[in-house]
């Protein structure tokens, strides 16, 4: 299934949006990215490059913003329909913004989010 550039930043828009408020308020100097494919693992559907907010001490400043990044063709080839798509997309939303909050994948797959 693909959809087109314009359509799956929509999609990533509302899966954004669906966050509760008090969360999207805790994340601090993140950005969400979208790109086609991983260049290096091209199946790879999401990624977290960053310091998790655990991880951040008194000397964390000046530093460009964490990226969460979501692979638009990536994400449509493991789903048939955009119905599928919509929730795939908030899951790996949800997955990546984990890792910003210090969430490892072992405890997310335990959670049914990996």
């Amino acid at each position: 299934m693909e959809v087109g550039p314009e359509r799956f930043e929509e999609l990533v828009a509302d899966a954004l949006d669906e966050l509760p408020a008090p969360l999207t308020r805790a994340m601090d100097n993140v950005v969400v990215l979208v790109d086609d494919r991983h260049p290096e693992e091209p199946d790879l559907l999401g990624v977290y490059e960053g310091v998790a907010l655990t991880e951040r001490y008194s000397d964390y400043g000046g530093v460009l913003p964490d990226r969460i990044t979501l692979y638009r063709l990536a994400l449509g080839d493991v789903c048939d329909d955009e119905d599928e798509l919509r929730e795939e997309v908030a899951v790996t939303v949800v997955h990546e913004i984990a890792h910003h909050f210090g969430i490892d994948e072992a405890t997310l797959h335990r959670l049914g989010w990996g």
